[in-house]
């Protein structure tokens, strides 16, 4: 596996960021998630929580755990997740196959009531959220060039934080605007992103 300035040549021959390495799901997820536009409420919800729980983390960690986040978050239903209580709270405390950390825990079920409020007030949580997507489309030429934070979601940040979401610092709420595509931070050169 060849690598030059933030990019990566692959075993299949492809050039690609260079963060998957050679993880065979790693791979699947900045190929075909990573970066892609997302618009459906529970898409976005889900990854709002999982950029939540992996703070701290190394996201493949968070990768190997999302169908156990899942099945233990109800598909990540805002509606359902919404209604959890104490004993949900235990129950996932003692889950082994999530992140048992009972700040994040309890913040993903405060986001699923913020989720329905934003719901009523902006349509929808993709409306609310795509209002801070930046005007340019501007790829990284390199690896220095991906930024931790941008104005756009230290914006996203505090209008979060407004509604009463938790865990959405400046630098959370970054990479959920790369992983739900509103940037597309592919170094240019890897096969994968959008446009160069």
């Amino acid at each position: 596996m060849a690598t030059q300035d933030g990019l990566i040549t692959g075993q299949d021959g492809r050039v690609r960021c260079w963060w998957p390495g050679d993880d065979e799901q790693y791979v699947a997820y900045h190929d075909t998630e990573w970066g892609r536009p997302v618009h459906d409420d529970v898409r976005l919800y889900e990854k709002l929580c999982l950029e939540g729980f992996q703070s701290g983390l190394s996201w493949i960690t968070i990768l190997r755990k999302r169908d156990n986040f899942r099945a233990a978050f109800a598909g990540f239903d805002p509606m359902v997740v919404s209604e959890f209580g104490a004993s949900d709270v235990d129950r996932l405390l003692q889950d082994a196959g999530i992140i048992r950390h009972r700040g994040k825990i309890e913040a993903a079920i405060t986001n699923a009531s913020v989720v329905l409020e934003i719901q009523d007030q902006h349509g929808s949580l993709d409306a609310f959220v795509w209002r801070f997507a930046p005007e340019t489309g501007t790829r990284p030429r390199s690896l220095a060039e991906v930024p931790a934070t941008t104005p756009e979601s230290t914006a996203l940040a505090k209008a979060l934080k407004a509604e009463g979401a938790r865990f959405v610092g400046p630098t959370t709420a970054y990479a959920f605007m790369q992983s739900m595509g509103m940037v597309d931070d592919h170094i240019v050169g890897c096969e994968f992103g959008r446009a160069d």
